[in-house]
């Protein structure tokens, strides 16, 4: 499977330390920054960068991202900008919520909250968030397609 990665300097180690798992579990790991940490760095350009290319790709060959900030809100906001991207928030607590947005909100983009979570915690979001699939009942395919329809 394909995975992108993006990160600014909040969420830099955690990053690495998750592209490395990724990649040790067999993965594709595309990183789309950043490559180096430079404190005071802004997020929006690299959460673009990996919202673009799952655009990109959910017509073809569908893929997903894990991106990293502070809270992961505000790259989450970046990345539900695109065409055909469905990002959550994961910053702690249950994982119920990453379950439930890939089952019925057939989310793509994982988006990390790297100052409220530990690196055992992030494994775990990212093992249930691509081991989830989407349910495919058919309220939640219809909403999809609403979402799809609201943000042409």
């Amino acid at each position: 499977m394909k995975i992108y990665v993006a990160t600014d300097h909040a969420g830099f180690e955690l990053k690495e330390q998750i592209k490395t798992y990724l990649e040790e579990k067999g993965h594709e790991v595309y990183d789309c920054g950043a490559l180096t940490l430079e404190h005071g760095d802004d997020y929006p350009e690299y959460m673009a960068r990996a919202a673009e290319k799952v655009s990109e790709d959910a017509l073809h060959a569908p893929s997903n991202a894990i991106i990293f900030g502070g809270s992961g809100v505000g790259e989450a906001v970046v990345a539900n900008r695109f065409a055909h991207v469905r990002a959550v928030v994961y910053a702690g607590g249950p994982l119920d919520v990453i379950k439930v947005s890939r089952e019925h909100n057939d989310t793509n983009i994982l988006s990390i909250g790297a100052r409220f979570v530990t690196l055992n915690e992030a494994k775990q979001a990212v093992d249930l968030f691509l081991g989830t699939q989407f349910s495919h009942d058919e309220r939640h395919a219809d909403r999809i397609i609403q979402i799809e329809e609201v943000t042409k």
